[in-house]
């Protein structure tokens, strides 16, 4: 834990402390080696939080984007169970940093007892099997509608580029046809409307999670993964094909939105200018 209370103050880690745990009340002791990541621990337990995991840098690193009151904000249910929020806006919306794997019964557990959760999951264990191909145009566009991509995938170098069909040409054998059952027809390539798709480009692409942690496909929440730069890829459906898309958001983007927007849901959904970099000011 980032903090604990030390005559009724929230205090992050310092040699030889000792506090109280802001959640179940139990003594705490600071652990401040020279090899380990500055924090608080409890005494003769492992945690109050059945969903506690050991803290690493980039868990640091990502709490310490937003401010002090936001992190490490502590639930408590009618029926005791005791859980503390990674962050938790003063909009409402709780903000999960995962780095560890997860099981689907502890992801949807999370996602109920929440509600307005949004996951930020460490990509950086599984980067090389996660695959990002051409650029979608914005799915909201004119272009879009009446295009089917074919599903990218590893060595498939003609999906990875761009291949599609177009939903008007299979309406003429299968009047009644969705998008979704638009599985073959003539093939058209990327190329075809090349300049359309960068115009209404909103950072939308393909890809191919090879071996992928399926939990995060399956959440019911947004789940961004943070590969270690200064952009962060959500995990979306593309349009009623059915089509498994990432899109690019900028971290920045992300910590402002959390901080703004009242849903998870909504996170990056509008585009207007930030505030410069290192002020607060509203936009």
């Amino acid at each position: 834990m980032q903090y604990a209370l030390v005559d009724n103050v929230r205090r992050e880690a310092f040699p030889g402390g000792k506090g109280t745990c802001p959640t179940c009340g139990s003594g705490m002791v600071a652990k401040c080696g020279p090899r380990v990541l500055h924090h608080w621990a409890h005494f003769g337990r492992r945690n109050c939080d059945p969903w506690w995991e050991n803290e690493t840098q980039w868990h640091r690193d990502w709490k310490n984007l937003f401010p002090e009151e936001c992190r490490e904000i502590s639930h408590v249910a009618p029926n005791g169970e005791i859980h503390r929020a990674d962050i938790k806006t003063p909009t409402g919306i709780t903000v999960e940093v995962q780095h560890s794997a997860m099981t689907d019964a502890e992801r949807i557990s999370r996602e109920t007892f929440y509600g307005n959760l949004v996951w930020v999951i460490d990509g950086r264990a599984f980067r090389h099997n996660f695959d990002i191909y051409h650029v979608l145009p914005d799915p909201s566009s004119d272009v879009a509608q009446d295009v089917v991509w074919s599903k990218a995938q590893r060595h498939m170098n003609g999906a990875n580029a761009g291949i599609f069909f177009r939903w008007s040409e299979f309406l003429l054998e299968r009047p009644d046809a969705a998008k979704a059952d638009v599985k073959f027809g003539y093939i058209h390539s990327i190329r075809e409307i090349e300049d359309e798709v960068q115009c209404t480009y909103r950072g939308h692409h393909q890809f191919d999670w090879v071996r992928p942690r399926r939990t995060w496909l399956d959440a019911a929440c947004p789940v961004y993964i943070d590969f270690g730069t200064d952009f962060l890829v959500k995990l979306e459906t593309y349009d009623e094909s059915g089509l498994a898309c990432i899109r690019y958001v900028a971290k920045r983007k992300f910590v402002h939105d959390v901080m703004v927007e009242t849903q998870a849901h909504t996170i990056a959904t509008r585009f207007y200018p930030l505030p410069p970099s290192g002020t607060t000011d509203s936009v």
